[in-house]
């Protein structure tokens, strides 16, 4: 039993830490400011997370009992593997982009996400920090329609690898052009403009997997050679981050 996910901690820092030393896409320190604050965010949220995502996917598992034939349910479930991941990547790629976009469009969702904005300095590390809620709402109805519709096991267990590799890639510090594939695929020069506090890239890049979605949505925001250059929320939204980070502590 690993609860925490401690061997993959482990496995991902051994992976992007020596990544972010030879190609560093902004100087910075291994221990950089704040990077205690986000280790805590890891472990407490681990759990949380994973509680909160089991009672959506049982949830949904009966409700489409009720709802979805089992003869279809088989059907999909029975598709080619090739033909399963992309269609898995797809579906829950859109209902990444809506829950994230929603979130920032929402003020009471934005309470919650707010709390990722608040990071200043993009690393490995960064990913992990989300409030609870943010998580468990933005995976959980990805995960909605591919459990539904009866995908196999495999194929969602697939992309939860890719899901876990491409997010800690994509918060990553690392100097990495897609080329032509970041119009097609998240990339970190993509996620990197979201996080930033350029007001030109505000609200833009929500995709977590596919960019082309933005493109197709009107809201991307890739300039062409250049890099953000300062990430963060402005005063009153960082307030409003920092409060709620305190509340969550006092509860």
């Amino acid at each position: 039993m690993d609860p925490f996910g401690l061997k993959l901690i482990f496995f991902t820092a051994l992976v992007f830490i020596p990544l972010e030393r030879l190609f560093a896409l902004h100087p910075r320190k291994v221990f950089r400011r704040d990077w205690g604050n986000d280790l805590i965010f890891l472990l407490l949220n681990s759990v949380l997370i994973k509680l909160g995502l089991l009672a959506i996917v049982v949830a949904v598992i009966f409700a489409a009992a009720w709802i979805v034939p089992a003869s279809f349910q088989t059907m999909v479930g029975g598709r080619p593997y090739w033909v399963q991941i992309p269609a898995v990547i797809l579906l829950s790629g859109l209902g990444f982009y809506w829950t994230h976009r929603m979130f920032h469009v929402v003020p009471w969702l934005w309470n919650f996400h707010a709390i990722h904005h608040t990071i200043e300095e993009l690393d490995w590390l960064a990913a992990t920090r989300v409030h609870p809620v943010d998580q468990i709402l933005t995976k959980g109805v990805s995960l909605i329609p591919v459990f539904a519709l009866g995908f196999s096991g495999w194929a969602i267990g697939v992309y939860a690898l890719l899901y876990h590799w491409q997010s800690v890639l994509i918060h990553s510090n690392v100097r990495l052009g897609f080329g032509p594939l970041r119009f097609l695929f998240a990339s970190p020069e993509f996620h990197h403009w979201h996080h930033s506090n350029h007001r030109e890239a505000r609200d833009r890049n929500f995709a977590g997997q596919l960019s082309f979605l933005d493109a197709l949505l009107g809201s991307l925001h890739l300039p062409r050679g250049q890099t953000p250059t300062t990430y963060g929320l402005d005063c009153s939204d960082k307030r409003i981050a920092l409060r709620q980070i305190r509340m969550n502590a006092e509860g």
